[in-house]
């Protein structure tokens, strides 16, 4: 089991999904850059090295220990007809569309629980500190975050029913949204407007990247929106150029030091430097 779920990685992901994913992010890096949503607060050469940095570490532990472990749970339920899919035995063209779902529905909860709680908050807070939001803030994650998650979307995809190329289906789509969604792309407003009926856009996104808490605690969604409409944590009101990007308690550019070591701190209160807290008249 374990040389087929290697093959499986390497073909689905590796050699399908990987250039894909790369090719993406170049070019919604040089879209951004010609058509910007948001104006930018930080160095971008500055920003560029630091997520790139950071990211690194992110991406190994995605490879090496989350999607193994994603994959080997969904052969799990395989092998001992485990999971909700297979009680449920639908055809096989519904059970693709369910198991999309499932899986969407699991990384929406898995987001949420990651603002609730503050032992993940402690982690998540990496990603959100970044000044500004484009494509290089989609990957900028602490690698610890993502050796956490491996329990949590790892008994996800097992409860589900999910088989390995499904997971791995899913994941490349997740990758994909979440490059396009934190993009600083400026999409014609009807146009993201109607996107985000569907999907996760980057007017959509960019609210929960707010320092404003009431903000920041919505839009969880990863691919499909209709989660944040289910559970009434949908923002769509707020304009791109009264956002500001970040969280309150920390308003500089943050190295690859201190952001490793972040976790390790006490969080402090949402307020800015000054002890104002942050809010939208």
């Amino acid at each position: 089991m374990k040389n087929s779920n290697s093959k499986l990685i390497r073909k689905l992901f590796d050699f399908g999904g990987a250039p894909i994913l790369a090719v993406g992010v170049l070019g919604l890096f040089y879209l951004e850059k010609r058509y910007a949503l948001r104006k930018r607060k930080d160095a971008l050469w500055e920003r560029l090295k630091t997520n790139t940095m950071v990211s690194s570490t992110a991406v190994a532990a995605l490879r090496l220990s989350l999607i193994p472990a994603m994959v080997k749970a969904a052969s799990l339920g395989e092998k001992h007809n485990v999971g909700l899919l297979r009680i449920l035995r639908v055809p096989l063209p519904l059970n693709h569309f369910l198991s999309f779902l499932l899986l969407d529905y699991g990384s929406y909860r898995w987001h949420k629980l990651n603002h609730r709680f503050p032992f993940l908050w402690r982690f998540h807070q990496v990603h959100h500190a970044d000044l500004d939001l484009d494509v290089t803030t989609a990957l900028r994650f602490h690698f610890g975050e993502v050796l956490i998650s491996v329990l949590y979307r790892g008994g996800w995809a097992l409860l589900a029913g999910v088989s390995p190329r499904q997971v791995l289906v899913y994941e490349i789509i997740f990758e994909v949204a979440t490059n396009f969604h934190h993009t600083n792309l400026k999409l014609p407003e009807k146009l993201d407007r109607r996107l985000a009926d569907f999907i996760v856009t980057p007017r959509m996104h960019g609210i929960h990247h707010s320092v404003i808490r009431d903000e920041t605690d919505s839009n969880y969604s990863v691919v499909l929106t209709i989660w944040d409409r289910l559970h009434q944590t949908l923002r769509l009101d707020i304009p791109q150029d009264q956002i500001n990007i970040g969280v309150p308690y920390i308003r500089k550019h943050t190295d690859v030091k201190e952001l490793m070591v972040m976790p390790l701190q006490q969080v402090p209160d949402w307020k800015f430097p000054d002890g104002q807290v942050p809010t939208r008249v």
